[in-house]
């Protein structure tokens, strides 16, 4: 038999090796440092080896692939990273990706993925409506939310102006621009690069002082744009801030946006999954009326990575958006082929992830999963401030910036000393122009002691 292609009998048990593999490998990271080994870099030494012209067994691969995956990653999956946007994944969502890579279907058309489109779809819909967004709102599943959040800028384009589809941006009287906050993640820069309006399309518009757009600020922006001949095509609201978890002011942001005829999208990577929540979903209010919204299943719903969603209350702009006719496709059936109405064209049963994680626990279950990271980030911020720390943002996500006690060591050197002491994972970063401490309870395994270690190993890099 080829190696590419070994027996079944063959395949079953190298696949019950993996898995066990897999799991002590975790065991052994849950009790390890979070960072990346040290010599992390001198492993890296051992792939010059690789001239890939004689086979190696995978046998021999494997247990060397896991080995260097152990002590060469940040360790996302561990309780104590308190880090990005990444956590640990739910067991149903990797359950998914064997199931997706064993079958490896292709979702580019209806007609030859049939359940898997469908699927995707049903799920696309559950979470439109458990956001309160119109019947008959669309999407699709995308590898991320800057996918989405550029299907959100092409679709603003196409309904400001129909000529974009064929001329694109020399369809406009002016340059066309769009709004989104100091504070928003800075892939809109490149998303405007890429739709071919330029970096200057993006308008950064000053926050409130908490981290939050100032709905004053934009209105005034697109006035002066208005005024010098510049064309608004969409403001972009944040649900989440990368840097602090603060949600923009959203009711007002698409007042404004209606008030100008211009598309209104929410990006909600990280906060989107506050639908889940009666007790936090409020602070979301106003998100039912987006023309569009991004969330990131990989995210605060944690499944495994490359796993976003795009929903949009006009599914017939994004079909205008993205239909294109090609007569060796089996089918082009608009709202159902998701090649006509995404920027993908092969893509992944991505959405396999989210329905396994979402029908197995239900939105009880990832209600619970949310309030509980809101709990243990209050812990956090609740343990520091009885040590003279200082609270610096206001966020009603798991998203705490905090400030040492005067006379501390900076910001930089205890977030450098604890990476290095491997005790959990945070990050320092700018808030409002502060240097901050940023920790994000990302993983649904974290506990109170996890936490407790967190308070105690900043307490003692600080100094104080």
């Amino acid at each position: 038999m080829s190696p590419l292609f070994p027996a079944a009998d063959e395949r079953m048990r190298i696949d019950n090796w993996l898995t066990i593999a897999l799991t002590r490998a975790n065991e052994r990271v849950y009790q390890g440092p979070v960072a990346a080994s040290p010599d992390a870099r001198l492993r890296l030494d051992d792939l010059a080896a690789f001239d890939f012209s004689a086979p190696r067994t995978l046998e021999s691969l494997l247990p060397w692939i896991v080995e260097r995956m152990e002590h060469g990653v940040v360790h996302v999956n561990h309780p104590r990273y308190f880090g990005l946007f990444n956590p640990a994944p739910t067991f149903p969502s990797q359950c998914a990706d064997r199931i997706i890579s064993s079958f490896n279907p292709q979702l580019a058309t209806a007609t030859t993925s049939p359940f898997p489109v469908e699927l995707e779809a049903h799920v696309i819909r559950a979470i439109a409506e458990r956001a309160g967004l119109p019947r008959g709102t669309a999407g699709h599943f995308t590898n991320g939310g800057s996918e989405a959040n550029f299907t959100a800028l092409i679709c603003a384009l196409t309904h400001a102006d129909d000529g974009f589809a064929s001329r694109g941006a020399r369809a406009f009287a002016g340059p066309p621009v769009f709004y989104t906050s100091r504070e928003a993640h800075l892939a809109w820069l490149k998303i405007a690069h890429q739709a071919g309006i330029g970096r200057d399309a993006v308008q950064l518009i000053d926050t409130d002082g908490c981290g939050r757009m100032d709905p004053a600020a934009l209105a005034r922006a697109i006035s002066v744009d208005m005024a010098n001949g510049r064309i608004p095509v969409m403001v972009a609201a944040t649900a989440g801030t990368t840097g602090a978890g603060m949600i923009d002011p959203l009711s007002d942001c698409i007042e404004i946006a209606r008030r100008h005829g211009i598309w209104c999208h929410v990006d909600a990577a990280w906060g989107g999954a506050l639908i889940a929540s009666e007790r936090g979903r409020h602070v979301l209010a106003g998100i039912e009326a987006a023309d569009s919204i991004t969330i990131d299943a990989h995210k605060w719903f944690a499944t495994t990575m490359g796993c976003g969603m795009f929903l949009t209350a006009q599914p017939s702009v994004l079909s205008a958006a993205f239909q294109v006719v090609m007569d060796c496709m089996p089918s082009n059936l608009a709202g159902r082929d998701p090649y006509v109405t995404s920027v993908q064209w092969s893509r992944r049963f991505n959405g396999l992830r989210m329905f396994l994680a979402l029908a197995t626990a239900g939105w009880s279950g990832y209600a619970k999963h949310v309030e509980r990271s809101l709990d243990l980030a209050d812990l956090i911020k609740d343990g520091l401030l009885a040590l003279g720390w200082k609270h610096a943002n206001r966020s009603p996500m798991a998203v705490v910036c905090v400030e040492p006690p005067p006379g501390c060591a900076d910001v930089r050197s205890i977030a450098r000393a604890v990476l290095e002491s491997g005790a959990a994972w945070i990050s320092a970063t700018e808030f409002e122009g502060r240097e901050v401490i940023r920790a994000c309870v990302t993983s649904g395994e974290a506990s109170e002691s996890d936490i407790a270690m967190l308070v105690d190993s900043l307490h003692a890099a600080s100094g104080s």
